[in-house]
């Protein structure tokens, strides 16, 4: 049978080692003499706060006896949360997960602990330590799957926000098995988790899947709306304060959605239809100043897609027309600039416009690129997937204009984008046009493209490993 060491063994040792006494111990470590004795006698549970005063004074690196601790004082011990909490909320900022996965692990056979653990990853989460937090709700998870709980679906709804990320590929697995939990939350909080899951499936151009969740969130949040003005009661008010936006937005939005649509399937007229009907916004009951901030972007964005609808439809005579619109444009993002280069660029390759001039106007901006922050599920998904389409267009327009430099420049920005995105059709559109002028790449941009493609390749050959060729 092996022997299982423990802290208090190895701390009487150091001390016959270094000659120290308790007290010469304490004042080292900062704690009295009884406590240090009990310590050693085992006649006192140990804290972790009094554990990373030991492991310090020993000279030991933070976190070093954390297993150990798990030994002693959590695997076959009654659970005490007075002592795990702490202790989790340690091993978080040490980012000891692997030790936080063992705690779980050991501790959640107990239906009872899932609350407290629930609780923790909440904060945990309002920290921003995420991956910290992801253990504790997939744990919980697991505990309550048979449960079929509003816990078990904000689990898996924080679960879903935490692992999304820049893989397209898994941002598809991770939005496909939360779907189904939706119906589970908390009727206000559905509202998110639909704009959420939708903004996911639109940078994913999974327009079938943007079209059902936008019309199911256009329906709940329409029924909310109606209640809340109905009923008026202080706790409806007070329910509707959770969400990130003000309860209009998910009706409007579930327009601008279907619009996005419909221009993606290249049916401008019906993507008008719903441009001008989120245009209308006068039933909107509300008029305090967040309500007036998301009016206003409203307004902002049905001007601007009205005239891309006509643009991207063939009516040329609008290019002027929007140019003057974004000049005219106040507080515009950096993300806004970007997507409307875009549609410039997909109107010139489409309709063969020389756009050389306009372009010029945003020189800043095509700098920038590969820079951008994320806020929230749109900033962090579907704009990225537009940064990476602006860069393919520019080069397509490029290179057919026989610029090579830029066009490749471009190209190469496009190629890296979409192989962090993990988006194999476009990553292969990139290649095929890359291929198609090759011969006007010079010698470094033909180094970089062949490196870039050996690291795809080897890096699909350590995930999925070799073929068999034995058969």
């Amino acid at each position: 049978m092996k022997h299982t060491p423990t802290i208090r063994a190895e701390l009487d040792r150091y001390l016959q080692q270094e000659g120290l006494s308790l007290t010469q111990f304490g004042h080292i470590a900062d704690m009295n003499r009884g406590a240090v004795s009990a310590i050693v006698t085992g006649n006192k549970p140990l804290s972790v706060n009094q554990l990373d005063r030991i492991t310090e004074a020993m000279g030991l690196p933070e976190g070093h006896f954390y297993d150990l601790f798990i030994e002693n004082y959590i695997i076959d011990h009654p659970p005490n949360m007075r002592r795990i909490e702490p202790f989790l909320y340690r091993c978080a900022e040490l980012d000891k997960l692997g030790v936080i996965r063992r705690v779980v692990g050991a501790i959640m056979d107990n239906l009872l602990y899932s609350p407290k653990l629930f609780e923790i990853a909440e904060e945990l989460l309002s920290q921003e330590r995420h991956a910290a937090a992801l253990l504790l709700y997939e744990g919980v998870a697991e505990a309550e799957k048979y449960q079929h709980s509003e816990r078990l679906a904000v689990c898996q709804y924080r679960i879903f926000t935490i692992q999304v990320g820049d893989d397209q590929s898994r941002n598809l697995k991770a939005a496909t098995l939360f779907e189904p939990f939706v119906e589970r939350l908390d009727e206000i909080e559905q509202l998110d988790a639909l704009k959420d899951l939708a903004n996911v499936y639109r940078s994913l151009r999974k327009w079938d899947k943007v079209e059902e969740v936008a019309r199911i969130m256009r329906v709940k949040a329409e029924i909310q709306y109606t209640l809340k003005h109905e009923q008026k009661s202080r706790e409806r008010n007070e329910s509707t304060k959770k969400l990130t936006r003000p309860l209009f937005v998910y009706i409007s939005y579930s327009d601008l959605l279907c619009a996005s649509v419909y221009e993606a399937q290249g049916d401008y007229q019906q993507a008008l239809q719903y441009t001008y009907a989120y245009a209308n916004l006068d039933w909107v009951k509300e008029t305090d100043e967040n309500t007036q901030h998301w009016v206003k972007l409203f307004q902002h964005w049905v001007q601007a897609n009205v005239i891309v609808n006509k643009l991207l439809s063939g009516d040329i005579k609008v290019l002027q027309d929007y140019v003057e619109y974004i000049d005219a444009a106040e507080d515009t993002t950096q993300e806004d600039r970007v997507i409307q280069l875009l549609n410039i660029m997909i109107a010139a390759n489409r309709y063969k416009i020389n756009v050389n001039d306009i372009i010029k106007r945003f020189e800043t901006d095509i700098a920038s690129l590969s820079q951008h922050s994320s806020s929230d599920m749109y900033t962090q998904q579907v704009v990225p997937d537009y940064f990476a389409w602006c860069g393919y267009e520019l080069a397509y327009y490029y290179l057919n204009q026989g610029i090579y430099s830029d066009g490749f420049k471009h190209l190469m920005y496009s190629l890296v984008s979409y192989h962090t995105l993990n988006n194999e059709t476009y990553f292969i559109n990139c290649m095929g046009l890359f291929l198609h002028f090759k011969d006007y790449a010079a010698p470094e941009t033909k180094a970089d493209f062949l490196n870039l493609i050996e690291k795809v390749w080897m890096n699909n050959v350590k995930k999925n490993g070799s073929p068999d060729r034995r058969g």
